[in-house]
């Protein structure tokens, strides 16, 4: 499976970005598609996860209300979208498809290239 993450960029704080996902490959093995982000000198973090095939989502506390996955299973495509962004949303956004415990990292095989988010104050 090979993942294509994009759609990062530079937004001011309560504005909005969308990230998306663009998968490819064994697809059929997906069962949780994440994505986590990681700030300079922090630990990679987990921010949501959808069930590939029933859609189920799950949040991180600090993104529950503003932040929204979501999934295209005819794309292969999942995407987040972050509303009322913070300064503290800053960081480094992977995307990323395993099976397992869906908030541990270690559960996904597959991993995206990261999108860069910056939220200026």
């Amino acid at each position: 499976v090979q993942l294509q993450a994009s759609g990062g960029g530079l937004v001011q704080a309560g504005g909005s970005l969308r990230l998306s996902c663009a998968t490819s490959g064994r697809t059929f093995s997906i069962y949780f598609m994440g994505w986590f982000r990681q700030a300079p000198g922090k630990e990679r973090e987990f921010v949501t996860a959808i069930n590939w095939r029933g859609g189920s989502a799950y949040y991180a506390d600090s993104v529950k209300g503003r932040f929204t996955i979501s999934r295209d299973t005819a794309k292969n495509t999942a995407y987040l979208q972050m509303n009322s962004l913070k300064p503290e949303d800053t960081a480094v956004y992977y995307c990323a498809a395993g099976s397992g415990n869906l908030w541990n990292p270690r559960s996904y095989g597959y991993w995206g290239q990261g999108t860069l988010v910056t939220v200026s104050s």
